[in-house]
């Protein structure tokens, strides 16, 4: 059987007001009675009479306002008008979905613990308490192994992951290259991890497209002050600037620092917000939190044209759930009362229950990181990471 179809190449400025979760480009379908050769998708309103195979297409220019498609396949029906989104998918007919290359982009920024400070590996008795705490201890001391099986090969080397790559300008260096440990704030050989190991993992293990990890993260930064954003009035933040300008040099160099991404069409798909500790530790920036996280996830959403991307945030978890100071617990609330505000793209995500005591961790005079505890800095990015998989799995209704 024989089908076409044609959408308008200018169909972008019709989806403009449709709230994607996903930085990319829209397409309508307008269906009656057509062939299609693609199969039906879940979140394509569709009733098929029989399951077509996948069969190639061929795309002709037709001037210079439409585009159009030619192809066979058996029959099935197809509603008049059907808009094909998912939450983090670009609106594109059946026939474009298999031939545009896609990367899944995440933002992952804040201060000092999205840095990251877990210790993988040192282990001398005076600086690391022995070893006690860090990444390879815990795997050692692990009950499931199948929990961390994922994170070293036969021999025990680190895998460096060939789907997911990181990006993280520190002060020392520009780092770039597969995930794997050392994406921290530390320059040199790699003995560190942060959210980022683990969350990339989550999300790598979820897509089955590329993902891209922007680190945009600098030690001792508040929110009431240095990421302040445009809407909370004052002076911006430098940090904040500097953020979006990281996020911008990534997608203009992304396929200078990871060749495998070439010719791939880059998608903004989420944002991690961990952070804290130095508004925590301040009064009046306590008090704002609120409402300036509420403004940051407001202005992230305006830069870049997604009002609906979803954001996770993570808890300032340090100190854990019991003996926690009452400054800690109110800016905990702070945090959680940002994604308490009919957004269901906006999460708040628990993490005091992976802090673990001084004594087994490697930096036990650190309680605000953690204590160079591997294991928390592990458990805090797989939290993230499903969280995240979840909201940018949940389908989007247009309005």
């Amino acid at each position: 059987m024989f089908f076409c179809f044609i959408y308008p190449k200018n169909v972008n400025q019709i989806m403009a007001k449709l709230a994607p979760k996903c930085f990319s480009r829209k397409k309508i379908l307008v269906f009656s009675e057509v062939e299609a050769t693609a199969e039906p998708k879940a979140n394509a309103i569709v009733s098929a009479t029989a399951s077509p195979p996948r069969q190639t297409i061929r795309q002709v220019t037709k001037g210079t306002n439409s585009k159009i498609y030619f192809g066979t396949a058996p029959k099935f029906s197809i509603v008049l008008f059907c808009i094909l989104f998912s939450a983090c998918s670009p609106l594109q007919s059946l026939a474009q979905k298999n031939s545009v290359s896609t990367a899944k982009v995440f933002i992952l920024a804040g201060q000092s613990n999205m840095q990251g400070h877990g210790v993988v590996d040192l282990d001398d008795a005076k600086n690391y308490n022995g070893g006690r705490g860090t990444l390879v201890q815990v795997i050692q001391d692990a009950t499931d192994m199948n929990q961390f099986a994922h994170l070293r090969d036969s021999q025990g080397n680190w895998i460096v992951r060939d789907d997911v790559w990181v990006r993280y300008q520190t002060n020392d260096e520009l780092k770039k290259g597969g995930l794997s440990i050392g994406f921290s704030a530390y320059p040199g050989e790699p003995h560190h991890i942060g959210p980022e190991f683990q969350f990339g993992h989550v999300v790598g293990a979820a897509f089955d497209v590329p993902v891209l990890l922007i680190k945009t993260a600098w030690g001792g930064k508040s929110l009431f002050r240095d990421f302040r954003p445009p809407s909370s009035g004052g002076t911006v933040g430098p940090n904040y600037n500097k953020m979006l300008e990281e996020v911008d040099a990534a997608f203009k160099n992304a396929e200078t620092d990871f060749p495998a991404l070439k010719g791939h069409e880059l998608q903004i798909c989420g944002f991690v917000w961990q952070q804290g500790w130095n508004d925590m530790i301040d009064d009046k920036a306590t008090a704002e939190y609120e409402t300036n996280l509420l403004n940051l996830i407001k202005d992230v959403r305006a830069h870049f044209k997604l009002p609906e991307l979803p954001v996770v945030i993570g808890e300032l978890g340090n100190g854990g759930t019991e003996g926690a100071s009452e400054k800690m617990l109110t800016f905990r609330s702070a945090q959680a009362a940002a994604a308490n505000h009919d957004d269901k793209n906006v999460a708040f995500v628990t993490t005091s229950q992976f802090a673990r005591p001084a004594d087994q961790s490697p930096n036990v005079g650190h309680g605000h990181h953690w204590y160079g505890n591997a294991e928390s800095y592990f458990l805090v990015g797989d939290a993230l990471g499903k969280r995240m998989v979840e909201l940018v799995n949940t389908p989007t209704v247009a309005k």
